[in-house]
């Protein structure tokens, strides 16, 4: 099973609940087959759960996608390329063809139309990508180089590289970036649930039904939430979830103790183990979810 822990607003704590989920189900894999949790942390833009994991990163790996080089000597500008290109990432002016590798999305349309075969792709790295284990648990992140600014391909590649092609039951926690954008819609592409980590707050409600929309109602997945810093903002939240059928699988409260503990780089169950049991919890009701709607879809 494939779980993305997501939030529309950054700073949710999206990141504590999938570190701390992973950890609790890695103490008690009874309760999620013989296989060890995967982890990835698919926020290539900061990936900051190997703070609190600290895992040993035996492979890296550089990550890239293919842009157009072209061939003068073949080249008769006559402007294919740049007819094709959606994303406007070549240009012919005069006697000059302009590539701009930050737009270029890699899709092979200006070499696959080029009537003189003047363009052949090569790679532009972008980022990297790495794996290694913690506690029971296989983590693997991927990182976008300072300056680049499509993260999509290191999350697709990073996923290719580490997800078995039929997970089967093995359980799968992919770490997303906060927002909507496509980094998100990527990271929950192909997930079997999606699990919203909100805040009680006017902020939190409003990037909340945003990701919802697009999890639910774009892409088709379950949802699920957890509230963190419970009890702090107003019932907005509780309101929308009932109006809405989704279902609030855990509560956080605001605790200093969690703050601090987070400060420092420690998981909340090692300052608190009684958490434990709450994110095994948090993931048989999951399971639940997932096997009562593939039965309903059966």
């Amino acid at each position: 099973m494939i779980i993305t822990v997501a939030s529309g607003k950054g700073g949710t704590g999206k990141t504590t609940v999938a570190v701390n989920l992973a950890l609790s189900l890695a103490a008690g894999q009874e309760s999620v087959g013989s296989a060890n949790p995967l982890f990835l942390d698919c926020d290539v833009e900061e990936p900051n759960a190997a703070l609190f994991l600290k895992p040993t990163i035996r492979e890296h790996r550089e990550v890239g996608q293919m842009i157009p080089e072209v061939d003068f000597e073949k080249c008769t500008y006559c402007g294919r390329c740049a007819e094709v290109c959606q994303y406007h990432a070549i240009a012919v002016v005069g006697e000059k063809v302009l590539v701009f590798p930050e737009l270029c999305h890699g899709c092979g349309s200006c070499t696959l139309n080029c009537p003189t075969e003047a363009i052949h792709e090569v790679l532009d790295v972008i980022g990297t990508i790495g794996r290694g284990r913690v506690d029971g648990i296989e983590f693997a992140q991927g990182t976008l180089n300072v300056g680049e600014p499509m993260a999509v391909p290191i999350i697709r590649q990073l996923k290719q590289w580490v997800i078995p092609p039929q997970p089967g039951d093995r359980l799968v926690i992919l770490d997303a970036s906060p927002g909507t954008a496509c980094p998100v819609v990527e990271s929950m592409r192909g997930a079997d649930f999606v699990l919203m980590v909100t805040e009680p707050t006017p902020f939190g409600l409003h990037d909340l039904r945003l990701a919802v929309e697009v999890a639910r109602d774009e892409l088709g997945l379950p949802v699920g939430v957890v509230v963190n810093r419970d009890g702090v903002g107003d019932q907005g939240v509780d309101e929308y979830c009932e109006a809405e059928d989704i279902p609030i699988l855990m509560r956080i409260p605001l605790d200093r103790r969690i703050a601090e503990a987070y400060s420092e780089g420690t998981p909340l169950v090692e300052v608190l183990p009684d958490y434990r049991e709450q994110f095994q919890a948090l993931y048989a009701a999951i399971a639940r979810l997932v096997v009562d709607r593939k039965g309903a879809r059966a």
